[in-house]
């Protein structure tokens, strides 16, 4: 087995530019000068590698959304903006805008309004649950289609399912934690 230490002069000398010897005269003013005008490189930090871009035959990204007990198959394909859902239009299908404006965040922070086609299936729960789960649907297969979006969705929150559900009703109470009415006499 062979030695292969390096000492710090070994590794300056392997650099493109050597590094200037320490002076006695050099303090840590003279260093930040040198480094904000550009004579010394600044570390770089390693870059992620990008995942990779999942679609099928037809050209489109899949994913499941959930939220609640509602279930959303989405495709995502680029196009004109036009939003499906179980064969209707989001203006028909969700008629009061703040859910209309749930589906669309997606698009709003990752700037692509208008780009994308999509079409999904939603089942189960109600239309806030079926909102919800379409937008986490967009996000994942959103972030499928173009892997470079995945870091501002997901810091937005929208690529992780919001697990809040509805408790449960107790024996001996109204719902879950709600009493019946007492009654003195």
């Amino acid at each position: 087995m062979t030695d292969n230490r390096q000492s710090l002069a070994d590794l300056a000398a392997l650099t493109q530019t050597p590094a200037p010897a320490p002076q006695s005269g050099d303090t840590s003013s003279q260093q930040a000068d040198d480094y904000m005008s550009g004579a010394v490189e600044a570390p770089r930090a390693p870059t992620m590698p990008l995942r990779e871009q999942i679609i099928d035959k037809q050209g489109r990204a899949y994913a499941t959304g959930r939220r609640k007990d509602a279930v959303a198959r989405v495709w995502v394909k680029p196009g004109s903006g036009k939003i499906t859902i179980n064969g209707r239009d989001q203006e028909v299908y969700f008629a009061r805008p703040t859910l209309r404006l749930v589906i669309n965040q997606v698009f709003g922070i990752t700037e692509r309004e208008g780009q994308y086609d999509v079409v999904c299936t939603v089942k189960g729960g109600g239309l806030s649950g079926q909102a919800g789960a379409v937008k986490h649907g967009i996000s994942q297969a959103l972030t499928k289609y173009e892997p470079i979006l995945r870091a501002p969705v997901k810091a937005a929150g929208f690529l992780t399912r919001d697990s809040r559900t509805v408790e449960r009703k107790k024996y001996g109470k109204a719902k879950a934690r709600r009493s019946f009415q007492f009654s003195k006499r």
